[in-house]
């Protein structure tokens, strides 16, 4: 039995087959980083459902109804009847500015944090004209009276304080709900008189609204104009329009949006219903700038390349040294080295992400010197495996820190590899390393 394992090609079949079967565990790893994740955002869901979801502000939004008559005929029968029906007539703002201030905290659950934020948001607004000469309708059929101003807002839970809204130096205090959803699906309204209104209609509001992780508001406005300001260093602008100007430091953040009527597919005035604006949205993302599960699964995507490449260096030893390493000796090294993502995901849910990788790496790294240094029977060649095994770990790491230049590094790397490995086996005899143990021996 010895003497088959002592045959070169025969060793290399059994290094194939265990990195085959060390494919296994690998997955498993990632399947472990994935449920982590998993564990992360259903944290995220419930402490975002107790406090308030991530907020959409649409709107402010005017409908005015109106009644229009059709007939319809039985066709069985062949009677015409007259039918009433009562449609809604949206006119959106010519001007809408939102200035706002955002306060975010981090909230842990578990070992997990979530960025929840409070807001203060100063909404204006001003109605220019309504064009109901467009509905070609009888005046009489028009209901003014009825007309009422729509504010959408995602979850109202965030709501902290009573909403009132200052129409025209007269102020109203908001209602809850909507009366239809033609475009708002759930928010606050206020009934607006119109049968006196004559020229413009302007409206202000405030909002102090909570939220989870981020913040978007929909450009309703013939000209929106959003101004916000944070304390929050790392935000993340997002959604369909980025900010006209914006100032990231230390202190925090200022953006400035300005989004016109012409940048986005919807009028300014309908009948009925569209509500399909959200895919227009835009503000800013307050997640935590450093997500450990992508980074480690990043990592554990190369966890095959670190098993063959170990591998190899084992196998190079055992060829140049005329050592004889036991396929057990090699399992217990891959376990080892798989072993280490899960010491380094493990780490890095308690300390940052890269003291948790060189802690991980350090001790997998001392303990395969120590078991190399033993079944070698050579504290050089344990201290050789060990040095490559850094350089192996390092590489890594620094690839992961190369978003936009990890593929080239990563690919020069593999082919220095290669060479290096061209480069020590250029003399190897692969017809005569069996004659020239054998003779060792």
């Amino acid at each position: 039995m010895k003497g088959l394992f002592q045959n070169v090609f025969f060793k290399m079949l059994v290094i194939f087959i265990l990195i085959l079967v060390l494919i296994i565990p690998a997955v498993m790893v990632q399947d472990l980083i994935e449920e982590r994740m998993l564990r992360q955002e259903e944290a995220i869901e419930e402490v975002s459902s107790k406090h308030a979801e991530e907020q959409t502000i649409l709107g402010p939004v005017l409908s005015i109804p109106f009644k229009r008559y059709k007939i319809v005929t039985d066709q069985k029968s062949g009677r015409s009847e007259r039918i009433t029906e009562t449609l809604l007539f949206h006119v959106l703002p010519d001007e809408l500015e939102i200035d706002g201030e955002i306060q975010p905290e981090k909230r842990k659950r578990g070992l997990f944090e979530v960025i929840v934020y409070k807001s203060q948001l100063n909404i204006s607004a001003s109605f220019d004209s309504f064009h109901l000469d467009k509905l070609t309708v009888p005046a009489e059929q028009m209901e003014l009276d009825k007309a009422f101003l729509s504010i959408g807002i995602s979850d109202l839970k965030g709501l902290s304080e009573q909403v009132k809204i200052d129409l025209n130096d007269s102020m109203y205090v908001c209602n809850p709900g909507v009366p239809s959803n033609d475009v708002i699906d759930k928010g606050l309204h206020v009934n607006v008189p119109l049968s006196n209104q004559k020229g413009k209609l302007k409206m202000a509001c405030k909002l102090d609204l909570k939220g989870s992780q981020e913040l978007s508001f929909i450009p309703v406005g013939k000209e929106t104009k959003v101004n916000l300001k944070s304390n929050w260093k790392d935000p993340s602008f997002g959604g369909e329009f980025l900010p006209h100007t914006r100032n990231v430091t230390d202190d925090g953040f200022t953006a400035n949006w300005k989004v016109l009527n012409l940048n986005r597919n919807f009028p300014q005035e309908w009948i009925g219903d569209r509500s399909s604006l959200e895919h227009t949205a835009f503000g800013v993302d307050m997640k935590l700038p450093v997500d450990v599960y992508q980074k480690s699964m990043r990592v554990a995507k190369y966890a095959m390349l670190f098993i063959i490449l170990t591998y190899l260096v084992f196998f190079f030893v055992e060829i140049l040294n005329r050592v004889l390493i036991h396929p057990i000796q090699y399992i217990l090294v891959g376990i080892a080295l798989v072993l280490f993502y899960v010491l380094m995901l493990a780490f890095s849910e308690q300390i940052q992400f890269d003291l948790a990788y060189l802690l991980a790496a350090a001790m997998t790294i001392g303990m395969i010197y120590f078991y190399a240094k033993s079944i070698l029977h050579s504290w050089q060649l344990g201290a050789m495996t060990s040095a490559i095994l850094t350089v192996l770990y390092a590489f890594i790491f620094v690839i992961i820190q190369m978003q936009d230049y990890a593929l080239i590094f990563g690919s020069i790397g593999i082919f220095v590899i290669l060479g290096v490995t061209m480069y020590f086996s250029r003399k190897i005899d692969w017809f005569d390393i069996k004659k020239d143990s054998q003779k060792q021996d």
